[in-house]
């Protein structure tokens, strides 16, 4: 047992140092706010496609839809469904147009995009912005820490609370060396790993169980509606609004500001199409077997997970399935996941912070070392309260990062359509939105938790659709953008059509 812990220690160290090692590499090209927050919109279609969907899945992946697949079979696919769904309309609806949208404002951030597309001169847009991504990534970081902290205590057997500031110290490193371009670089590594240690793990385990028709019948001998993605374990049907509300989560991808900024630093439009492809393929193989974990998982392992969420199912089928050496390799894939969301997450809540909330309201003169420096003791402070959030041990990972993807989806996801592809929409509109949603999202989610019935519909339904609806009611009835404003739109539209 000593010897298999110092093995997989040697790996996580190796790992964690080659990231760092990228961190400090892309520190020497990290010379402006630009370098640091968007990489210089420099880079190609293989990083910002992995890059993307790494940041996106996070440990949740990894623990979080294997865990929901162990306790509730096929059912759990209705998520990845969704997921898949969004993912595709995210990079062909928004990718292309963002890209080009913020290169004509010359914005950094999501909020300084809307700020000026709006041309919101009093900075309202950018700090309701700025304090809605503090609220929400706060509670995504957090998760991504849940992630981190329940491998090391589930593998090593240390204590939870040790785990957690590991995890957080490694993040913290080379998120506040590198900025955007090591995020990038790092997470194109780990999307790899990722890609290959889930989709790897559920066909060991279906040739250790002796094949595809020997594992089905153990599934069928274990719960015969496993297999049925329209009935629950009990036996009965799956009720519509729990359908809708995992297929719901694929509204989310419009407002994840982590993800929309890596559209931003494509190098140019066209290669959003490469990178399209690159992200679906990548979506659905990793998801379908994140999905598949789960329920092997269930006829794999002799112990119950049932009181754990099942959130550890897939470190328990990796130590149990391979060689130390191979099973420390794709345990690191969890600390990939992790880290390649917490780092995205605080870089933009770094910008956010610093560009639309300090720059923008009390030092808009401020010099560039100045911004980075805010910027990097921002992801400090951040992962310091992130940290607190995630001490209680009963956090499931799934859980938190619902609550935040609603809180985002629902937020920014209305503003980002309508202002990629409705010309009319209004700063007021804007604002409104933006509002709207928010509050939705958070008001919803509690109701949900004390009263049940239509409230159990996830949050991000109801707090997407009163927020588009509010941004059109108030645009139409607000006056008409300026013409400024509205050849801006065309002059992108063009540009869209162009490439």
């Amino acid at each position: 047992m000593i010897q298999s812990n110092l093995t997989i220690i040697v790996i996580f160290v190796l790992y964690l140092v080659m990231m760092l090692l990228i961190g400090l590499m892309a520190y020497k090209k990290t010379s402006n706010t630009e370098d640091y927050f968007l990489g210089g919109r420099k880079l190609g279609s293989w990083v910002v496609s992995l890059s993307a969907q790494a940041s996106d899945m996070s440990g949740w992946m990894l623990m979080g839809l294997p865990g929901a697949a162990y306790l509730a079979g096929l059912e759990a696919g209705w998520i990845a469904v969704g997921l898949t769904i969004g993912t595709y309309f995210n990079w062909k609806l928004v990718a292309k147009r963002l890209r080009n949208y913020t290169e004509v404002c010359d914005a950094i951030t999501i909020p300084q995009f809307l700020g000026k597309r709006y041309r919101d001169d009093q900075n309202i847009i950018r700090i309701v912005s700025s304090l809605f991504i503090l609220i929400f990534f706060l509670v995504y970081t957090a998760s991504a820490f849940v992630s981190g902290g329940k491998l090391f205590s589930t593998v090593f057997g240390i204590d939870y609370t040790v785990a957690l500031l590991i995890c957080a110290l490694v993040v913290v490193s080379y998120t506040f060396a590198g900025g955007f371009f090591a995020v990038c670089w790092t997470d194109l590594v780990q999307g790899i790993l990722m890609f290959v240690a889930i989709v790897i793990v559920p066909c060991a385990a279906v040739v250790s169980m002796g094949g595809i028709d020997a594992t089905l019948a153990r599934i069928e001998a274990v719960n015969v509606n496993m297999l049925n993605p329209f009935i629950t374990l009990d036996g009965s049907s799956i009720a519509l609004i729990s359908v809708v509300s995992s297929l719901a989560w694929g509204l989310g991808y419009f407002g994840q500001p982590h993800i929309l900024v890596r559209f931003m630093g494509i190098k140019d439009a066209k290669s959003v199409k490469k990178s399209r492809i690159i992200a679906m393929v990548w979506v659905i193989f990793s998801l379908a077997a994140a999905t598949l974990v789960g329920m092997l998982g269930r006829v794999f392992l002799t112990e119950d997970l049932s009181n754990t969420s099942g959130e550890t199912v897939y470190i328990l089928m990796v130590m149990k399935i391979f060689p130390i050496i191979i099973a420390a390799v794709f345990l690191a894939a969890i600390l990939a996941a992790v880290m390649s969301t917490a780092d995205s997450q605080l870089l933009v809540t770094a910008s956010a912070i610093t560009e639309d909330f300090y720059k923008a309201k009390f030092r808009k003169n401020a010099s560039d070392r100045e911004l980075m420096a805010v910027s990097r003791l921002t992801v400090v402070v951040v992962s310091i309260i992130a940290v607190i959030i995630a001490l209680n041990p009963n956090n499931t990972v799934l859980g938190l990062v619902e609550n935040a993807w609603a809180g985002f989806g629902a937020t920014f996801g209305p503003i980002m359509i309508f202002s990629l592809f409705w010309k009319r929409t209004t700063k007021k509109g804007a604002i409104a939105g933006l509002l709207t949603g928010g509050v939705t999202a958070i008001i919803w989610r509690n109701l949900g938790a004390m009263y049940g019935g239509i409230f159990s519909l996830y949050e991000i339904v109801p707090g997407f659709i009163l927020s588009a609806i509010v941004i059109y009611i108030v645009s139409k009835l607000d006056k008409e953008p300026s013409k400024e404003i509205q050849a801006e739109f065309d002059k992108v539209h063009q540009m869209n059509q162009n490439c």
